[in-house]
């Protein structure tokens, strides 16, 4: 009898470790997969994990593998322990669709004279057949001779082909005598907020600013093939560096639907914040529809173009251009406008973000915009560029609540000539982005791909060491200025979701947000400037998916 019941008792004592190891293992939740790395999840603080779990595309938790392994019965677990792994990058001012239908036209970037530019039309027009010859990126800051070109060369390689070409910041272009004749433009032709640049009375072929809208109304339109090809492309590109999410900085109503579809069919995995284009159409549709967002698209958002470009002399100056007295540039959107649209958006849900270089334009927009939100908090109204501020007027970002939103690789484009353009006064000004962050604390920063290059890679090192490639110029670019490594950091990733009122669901990598990330080879915050500013995505992951 003693027997038997020293092993009963054996026997319930197995049992009940039994029935506890079973409740453990029914007791963890179920999750998809664990990601080993050195994890960084950015926020108010920047916090360093060594794993985390995802389930349902979200994040589920953060820690140590032992403490999570503990919670989580995980179906896999991806392998990155010596890379970084980082929120997906975001880029808070871009033109996603126009990277897309850069890849259709003649890439005109890196040029170093206009006769560069006319010799790669007359190869590309060799090896593609259409209906008009469309090219970018042509910069004459960048030639020799800095003065803008004329369309004679290309009025003799195309005597009876149409062409427009715009300049990298598409904020001017040179088109042929025949596209001229098509758009009906002469020497006695006039726009609001554009130029028609003439050399001895007769027309140079150079278009400021809306005059170039004038060639752009006879172009052939792309079919829905093209749209979806060219944002596909323009989608492949972005993942190579990382990229989770983008703003599309004005897009036509159109193409946004285009951009949906792709997206609800699969193909088209990369999240977008579309600002719509502010026209009078696309205006009272949006505020008749309302604002719209799914999984991966939101449209809440309005894009204003205040002024033109710096290197094109489009942009509105206080006062006159320093190496061109007699221009200070122009407004595009002309004040009775301005203030009509203002007047509207404030009035809705949505979100008004604007197109100013100028510090003549910023301060007009800062004031309109004071004024539109003075009992409307937390609209989070954007001034895109920012590009020239009167010393006065940097306070008033913070007065309003605007957010300045700028992309530094502007910065260091532009500082071989801003000198010439604004003199050594109004330059200390500009591209001020450290004085810009300190208004309200944060700054998104984007890209303005293709106007730059898409890498965020190269955003991050003009931030913080505001030079080129070269380290030109020694100490930097008004490198009082600089952003700091973090803030460089937040800037494209918590910052710029921020931006969008998109920070509770992405760009941070928090419990609860989407399982957006980048795997990298090199730390933002400790390695070497130049190797950060070279390198590409490892691995790219949106909502969980392995998309690069």
């Amino acid at each position: 009898m003693k027997t038997q019941t020293k092993f009963g008792s054996i026997a319930a004592l197995f049992s009940v470790i039994f029935a506890l190891m079973l409740m453990a293992c029914q007791s963890k939740q179920k999750a998809q997969y664990l990601v080993l790395g050195k994890i960084v999840s950015v926020q108010d603080s920047i916090l360093p994990y060594e794993a985390m779990v995802i389930q349902d595309g979200k994040v589920a938790a953060l820690g140590s593998a032992k403490d999570l392994l503990q919670s989580f019965e995980v179906d896999s677990t991806l392998h990155f322990e010596d890379k970084y792994i980082y929120p997906g990058l975001i880029d808070a001012h871009c033109h996603f669709y126009g990277l897309g239908m850069f890849s259709q036209r003649v890439d005109l970037s890196g040029s170093k004279s206009f006769e560069e530019v006319v010799a790669r039309c007359k190869q590309f027009a060799g090896t593609e057949s259409r209906s008009f010859l469309l090219g970018r990126g042509w910069d004459q800051t960048k030639w020799d001779n800095k003065e803008f070109p004329s369309n004679e060369l290309l009025n003799q390689a195309f005597p009876d082909y149409p062409v427009l070409l715009k300049r990298v910041d598409g904020h001017a272009a040179i088109a042929n005598d025949v596209a001229l004749k098509m758009a009906n433009i002469t020497t006695s032709s006039k726009v609001a907020g554009g130029s028609f640049l003439q050399i001895n009375g007769k027309l140079s072929g150079v278009l400021i600013d809306n005059a170039v809208d004038l060639v752009e109304a006879i172009l052939p339109k792309p079919s829905n093939p093209e749209i979806s090809t060219a944002l596909l492309h323009a989608q492949d590109v972005c993942l190579q560096y990382g990229l989770t999410a983008v703003t599309d900085a004005g897009l036509d109503t159109e193409i946004i639907w285009i951009i949906d579809s792709l997206q609800q069919a699969g193909a088209l995995k990369i999240k977008i914040n579309a600002m719509v284009s502010l026209t009078d159409e696309n205006l009272a549709y949006w505020l008749n529809r309302g604002v719209y967002a799914s999984d991966r698209l939101q449209v809440n958002s309005f894009k204003m173009y205040g002024d033109g470009a710096l290197g094109s002399r489009g942009a509105c100056l206080l006062n006159p251009y320093h190496d061109k007295p007699d221009e200070q540039g122009f407004l595009l959107t002309q004040l009775p406008a301005m203030e009509r649209y203002i007047r509207k958006i404030a009035a809705s849900d949505f979100q008004l973000n604007t197109h100013a270089i100028g510090d003549s334009t910023n301060r007009i927009l800062l004031k309109l915009y004071a004024s539109a939100l003075a009992d409307k908090p937390n609209r989070r109204w954007r001034i895109e560029h920012a590009q020239v501020i009167n010393p006065s007027d940097f306070g008033l970002f913070k007065a309003g609540a605007v957010v300045p939103s700028v992309q530094p690789t502007h910065a260091t484009s532009d500082m071989y000539w801003a000198h010439e353009r604004l003199g050594s006064d109004r330059i200390k000004g500009a591209y001020a982005y450290q004085t810009l962050l300190q208004q309200n604390g944060w700054l998104p920063l984007g890209t303005d791909f293709p106007v730059e290059q898409v890498s965020p890679f190269y955003t991050f090192f003009a931030a913080v060491a505001r030079t080129d490639a070269d380290n030109f110029p020694a100490g930097g670019f008004q490198i009082n200025e600089a952003l700091t490594r973090e803030q460089a950091l937040k800037g494209s990733t918590f910052w710029a979701a921020k931006a969008a009122f998109q920070e509770k669901m992405m760009g941070t990598l928090t419990v609860g947000s989407a399982a957006d990330f980048v795997v990298l080879p090199h730390s933002f915050l400790h390695d070497d400037l130049h190797k950060i500013r070279n390198q590409k995505a490892i691995s790219t992951f949106i909502n969980g998916e392995q998309v690069k």
